[in-house]
């Protein structure tokens, strides 16, 4: 496997030097540019030759939130983006972004690791999306999500709080009175029902295989027949869940779009 190529952005050399030092212990990725400033970091950007950045918010000329906004607006392809800043008032803006994840200085190691982890399972993930070909011609076929149906997550933490984009999701799963949210490798609780958010879902991001269990199809690597009308699914991050013959008519349409 190839190395995780790394942008490191912030216009303070001491900041780069201390991630340099934290991607030491993490030699998947390799650090291959540096930029002091947003106008480096838009040209570094703009040239496609990296995975993932870390992109500091206050910046002199351009803020990392401006640097992505103009990449957008060209249509440029972003690679995944980690915030690194000394503020916390960016965090939602930042998910809005699509922002894999937002560190906030001083770095902790520990939180540092959890955020290497959770790039490496995106990217993963964009490498199981690609050798499954038939999935991606069925997220093409499905229309966006309805204004009324709900696009993101918020996960609440002790610690932090953050947005999940919907199409990150590997699954949900109902536990005792609330829901875990699988996605990245990691899994988060919410406080609702599973019946309460099925609701709010897109049926066509998500499907309901079990009294217990919503899956995203995108995130399915290869599934089997297990018995009586059932199936054994292997998600994307690497775990399987089961259907059940009560929500066998589901399955069964989806199955049908590989025929």
């Amino acid at each position: 496997m190839r190395p995780i190529r790394t942008l490191l952005v912030d216009d303070e050399p001491l900041a780069r030097s201390l991630l340099r030092e934290l991607l030491a212990d993490f030699p998947a990725l390799t650090v291959t540019g540096e930029a002091a400033n947003g106008t480096e970091a838009l040209a570094a950007l703009q040239t496609g030759a990296y995975d993932v950045v870390f992109l500091d918010v206050q910046m002199p000329d351009l803020d990392g939130v401006q640097v992505l906004g103009r990449l957008r607006e060209a249509g440029q392809p972003l690679p995944l983006v980690v915030f690194v800043t000394a503020y916390d008032q960016y965090a939602v803006q930042a998910f809005a972004l699509h922002a894999v994840d937002y560190l906030l200085k001083p770095l902790d190691p520990d939180r540092f690791a959890d955020c290497v982890r959770r790039v490496q399972q995106q990217l993963r993930l964009r490498q199981y999306q690609a050798r499954v070909p038939e999935l991606e011609a069925l997220l093409h076929s499905w229309t966006a999500p309805a204004a009324d149906y709900q696009d993101q997550f918020l996960v609440k933490l002790p610690e932090r709080s953050f947005f999940v984009p919907a199409a990150e999701v590997c699954y949900f799963e109902a536990s005792g009175n609330g829901v875990q949210l699988h996605a990245a490798g990691r899994h988060y609780p919410l406080r609702t029902a599973l019946g309460q958010l099925a609701e709010r879902l897109d049926p066509a991001v998500f499907l309901r295989i079990h009294r217990s269990c919503i899956v995203n199809p995108a995130h399915i690597v290869d599934f089997r027949h297990w018995s009586h009308g059932e199936y054994l699914f292997r998600m994307a991050n690497g775990q399987h869940v089961t259907s059940s013959r009560s929500y066998s008519a589901g399955v069964q349409q989806l199955l049908k779009r590989f025929a």
